[in-house]
């Protein structure tokens, strides 16, 4: 996890709490997992698409 240790951990989850509360953090965890499966997916189609760009170039030579 980098340079996080366990008390750096804990002290976010607490100001988690204390900032949104306990029925908001589902929430906000549920929309952040979205986020980063849409992000990995974007990524995905990018890298995609250069592949496919790359392979009809060398095709054409």
């Amino acid at each position: 996890m980098g340079n996080l240790g366990m008390m750096e951990i804990l002290l976010i989850g607490v100001a988690l709490l204390i900032f949104f509360g306990p029925s908001r953090l589902p929430e906000l965890g549920k929309s952040l997992g979205k986020g980063i499966q849409e992000f990995k997916k974007a990524g995905r189609e990018l890298s995609d698409s250069v592949k496919e760009d790359a392979v009809a170039d060398k095709d054409k030579k």
